[in-house]
């Protein structure tokens, strides 16, 4: 299901808008033509330094989004500035980031998609942490011991490592089992853009008290990646490739379309060391690069992270439920990635086996996050799709290698400390630029419903002021909720304050509640696209590497979605058509004919 196509909060910049769009007739778009500009399609292995190269340029893409969420989460955590416990944090999100990244693209829906951090759970952490904890502000560590500090935070990190271990085992089920394709039934877009849009909109005191500590390098950041991503995204530049037979040779790039972000915070945090050694910049502003000079120093340069390293998560009810609305928002988008995904490598769109396994995958994500203790769960970057449709490098094995260099950066431990020196101001311009997108991603899918419905105004327009408003109500007024029963009251009050949730939820009753046709509502158009799959199941798609011969010689279709190894047994064993993570899942219909199957392949 597409409605985001490959635009998600955790893209890096302008190249959002990669993927088809419905045309005005609100037809659905026809299948993708065969990827033959492709430099290497997704079952490709370039060499190995072309593969290194390509897959550190998706680390640079993804590593901006990743790492805000731990220095976003330090500040609720009560954990001082000069604390290696920051970058420590920072380390662990890149190592388990790229841990999944390869379970992803090895055994999950096996496309070319990074795995990384999500904005979707930062909402549902801080509001367990402001109504489970005292606020850091109100707590005086003047006096406290060096292993007294440590509980203080690592007690607050189990408690948002148990909530987001149990809302991943709820993901993996969900995906395993086939459950998603039954829950979609009731997501309509009037459901996902109040719970999108709130993502971001929730989030704009959080950019706004960073951005206080200097608005002068907040400005810039956000200056420079306008006009990096939106004046000079069409700019090219020569780069340089390399295939063999072909030799060396240079193709235009344009490195401002994908890269704008990184660019914007690179310059101005460059200037902001140059300012603070020269000392132009006074003591103690918050744009100084000195403040967590300290923290460089105590850290080692190699630190293993591992499951359980702040202690034994401890999960409660009230951050479980909480966290279940960043679940819900990751797999909407997630689904949304793989479409927009198979579309730029001239896959088919993905069938329902690969997309139940991908969600899985992505719950397995979650739960080693939530075991680790990175302080989020993991989701796909959109963004980094873009980059494949401008490098026209689709081959999976460069995303396992950007995943390697996850796992070797987030093993070098010095990487994220020095990651943790980005100053309050660059970091909030980056915010600024990350939530505004994230809320134009949730209105970008109102193209589905009609806007001159009254009754999709109405709904609208009351879930996303009431999910906005309500909440500030509430942290103003926590004690409001008084049942009796300390546990269904934290419950409640965490609910009731993440605003995605209440959106969200506003949402789905109403739209499923109140009457209106398919048409007003957007189902038609929606599901139009949804289902392009099925729509053009006998115009299956091969990619650029699949040999014909290879093909013709199989009684199966050889399809990028299978697994790696064991395809011959899993074929074999009919009764695996009805598991519907594994690539010969036909449910309980009747499997196709042979001749049906063998028209199917010359079609590719």
């Amino acid at each position: 299901m597409a409605p985001l196509e490959s635009r998600k909060d955790d893209t890096a910049d302008g190249a959002l808008y990669n993927g088809h769009m419905l045309t005005q007739d609100h037809q659905a778009p026809p299948p993708p033509n065969p990827s033959e500009d492709l430099l290497y399609g997704i079952e490709d292995a370039p060499p190995w330094y072309l593969s290194l190269f390509y897959g550190f340029q998706h680390y640079l893409a993804m590593i901006g989004g990743t790492i805000a969420k731990p220095i976003i989460l330090a500040t609720f955590l009560c954990i001082e500035e000069d604390d290696p416990a920051r970058g420590a944090l920072v380390s662990s999100i890149i190592f388990v980031s790229g841990l999944v990244t390869i379970l992803q693209t090895t055994i999950g829906v096996r496309l070319p998609i990074i795995q990384g951090g999500n904005f979707a759970y930062v909402v549902p952490i801080i509001v367990l942490l402001n109504t489970s904890f005292k606020p850091c502000s109100q707590v005086s560590m003047a006096n406290m011991t060096v292993p007294e500090k440590q509980e203080l935070w690592q007690v607050r990190m189990r408690a948002i490592q148990g909530a987001i271990t149990m809302s991943a085992l709820m993901q993996v089920i969900v995906g395993f089992t086939g459950i998603i394709g039954i829950l979609l039934r009731w997501i309509t877009p009037l459901t996902v853009v109040p719970t999108v849009t709130l993502v971001g909109l929730s989030l704009f005191d959080v950019a706004s008290l960073k951005g206080s500590e200097h608005w002068g390098f907040t400005i810039m950041v956000i200056c420079l990646t306008i006009v990096f991503s939106q004046h000079m995204r069409d700019v090219t530049l020569p780069f340089p490739m390399y295939k063999p037979g072909k030799g060396y040779y240079t193709i235009p790039c344009q490195p401002f379309k994908t890269l704008s972000l990184l660019l914007a915070a690179l310059i101005t945090w460059g200037l902001c060391a140059i300012l603070t050694v020269t000392d132009v910049l006074p003591e103690g502003s918050g744009a100084r690069t000195d403040k967590a000079n300290t923290l460089i120093e105590a850290t080692p340069w190699i630190r293993f992270p591992y499951p359980g390293q702040w202690g034994l998560p401890t999960p409660t009810v009230a951050g479980t439920m909480g966290m279940m609305a960043a679940v819900f928002a990751s797999i909407i988008e997630s689904i949304g990635d793989y479409y927009a995904c198979a579309r730029v490598v001239g896959c088919k769109q993905p069938p329902s086996h690969a997309i139940n396994r991908g969600i899985g995958v992505e719950g397995i994500g979650c739960l080693l996050a939530g075991l680790f203790g990175t302080g989020s769960g993991t989701t796909s970057y959109s963004g980094n799709i873009g980059i494949l449709s401008i490098t026209k490098v689709a081959s999976r094995r460069v995303i396992q290698y950007s995943g390697l260099i996850m796992l070797v950066c987030g093993v070098v431990a010095k990487v994220g400390a020095i990651f943790v020196t980005i100053p309050a101001p660059v970091i909030a311009g980056i915010f600024y630029i990350k939530f505004s997108m994230i809320t134009a991603v949730g209105i970008a899918t109102l193209q589905y419903i009609d806007f001159n419905s009254s009754r999709n105004l109405f709904i609208l327009g009351f879930s996303i002021f009431f999910g906005l408003s309500f909440p500030k109500w509430f942290e103003v007024n926590p004690n409001a909720i008084q049942t009796g029963v300390a546990m269904l009251d934290q419950t409640i009050a965490v609910l009731l304050q993440t605003s995605m949730f209440l959106g969200g939820l506003i949402g789905l009753i109403l739209d499923n509640t109140i009457p209106g046709t398919d048409e007003e509502r957007g189902i038609l158009h929606w599901n139009g696209k949804l289902s392009e799959d099925k729509q053009h199941k006998d115009s299956q798609i091969c990619s650029p590497s699949f040999e014909t011969s290879s093909i013709l010689s199989s009684s199966f279709y050889s399809s990028p979605y299978d697994f790696p190894y064991g395809m011959d047994l899993i074929r074999s064993a009919k009764w695996l058509r009805y598991v519907p993570f594994c690539p010969v899942y036909e449910g309980f219909k009747r499997r196709s004919s042979r001749s049906e199957e063998s028209s199917s392949q010359e079609s590719c």
